[in-house]
């Protein structure tokens, strides 16, 4: 029988792929993933709130995945340096993002240094953690309660004054949401860090501040302070016992929380081990006792929950940026 050319192609294509057969490299697989050290980028200098959780987190899951999780801290350059990292790198799920929420839905809104198209070259793993801020007043302020706070503020428009982080950070943008919410107007007074902030509430040259309550615990028990609500419910930790925000101010609710990136591309094998992963640290009762007197809940979710969470909080804040019109360049 005569084969014509086209045939004998076909024949010897199938008599290599015969040959081959589980040769072929397959695609990742749950069970070869991870196969070496992990690199966890933190967008934040050693030593602060992201990184303490973000060590603690880190330890727990090379536990439970049975390799190293070496955290790199890449501080500063509001997060972009960190992002363009963990962007960059291959997408094999061996170098994942730390990132706080406001990497994630503040950054891109705020500057044009990159981070929207960076942001865009990352993967969703899962909800790592969520905090809610404390709303604090200078003891100096003759105020006891929410209630009074917001009737002092309207009945002193432009006379008080608050802290804060810096422009753009949550602590900054909650407050312009509050102020939104009740019709007040107050002067934003931007700090290098929550340190000098929560220093000057303490003798009374700010009058209020935002913040997570291990950085105001301190001042809180001098009676330096007075806290006043929540930003959102928790369950655990001193805070637990102050009132919601909302009860008094609907619709006002916001958390601080970190979850965790790949590269885009990075294989669904990977991302589903990183994912089940996650989801057993998040159980980890040693760990939510460690972290729950710091005001964090271990959290966990699916990809496409932490996406939409990411939205949802562009979509408020976005309203907030624009009303306020904060800008960082």
């Amino acid at each position: 029988m005569h084969l014509t050319p086209s045939i004998r192609r076909r024949h010897a294509l199938t008599l290599v792929a015969g040959l081959l057969g589980g040769a072929i490299a397959p695609p990742v697989m749950a069970q070869d993933f991870p196969s070496r050290t992990i690199k966890l980028v933190v967008p934040f200098a050693a030593g602060g709130p992201a990184d303490v959780v973000a060590r603690e987190f880190g330890q727990k899951l090379g536990a439970e995945l049975a390799q190293s999780v070496v955290i790199e801290n890449q501080g500063g350059g509001a997060g972009v340096t960190a992002l363009g990292t963990v962007a960059r790198a291959d997408a094999d799920g061996h170098t994942l993002l730390f990132a706080a929420s406001g990497n994630i839905v503040l950054q891109p809104q705020l500057t044009n240094a990159g981070g929207a198209e960076l942001v865009a070259k990352l993967s969703p793993v899962s909800l790592v953690s969520t905090s809610p801020h404390v709303l604090v007043v200078s003891s100096k302020l003759p105020v006891r309660s929410l209630e009074e706070f917001v009737a002092h503020a309207r009945g002193h428009p432009g006379e008080l004054s608050y802290g804060s982080a810096g422009v753009g950070g949550v602590a900054h943008l909650g407050m312009a949401y509050l102020e939104a919410l009740t019709g007040t107007r107050m002067v934003h007074v931007p700090y290098r860090g929550t340190a000098g902030a929560v220093n000057d509430l303490a003798s009374g040259r700010v009058h209020a501040l935002f913040s997570s309550y291990p950085s105001l615990q301190g001042v809180i028990e001098k009676g330096l302070v007075r806290p006043l609500g929540m930003t959102a419910r928790t369950e655990s930790g001193p805070a637990a016992k102050l009132p919601v925000i909302a009860s008094v101010v609907p619709q006002f609710e916001y958390t601080t929380w970190y979850g965790l990136y790949a590269p885009a591309g990075t294989p669904q094998a990977a991302v589903r081990r990183l994912n089940a992963a996650v989801r057993k640290v998040a159980t980890d009762a040693s760990l939510r006792d460690k972290l729950s007197v710091q005001g964090v809940e271990m959290a966990a979710s699916s990809p496409s929950e932490l996406q939409d969470l990411a939205k949802r909080d562009a979509q408020k804040w976005a309203e907030v940026i624009k009303r306020a019109n904060i800008k960082l360049d």
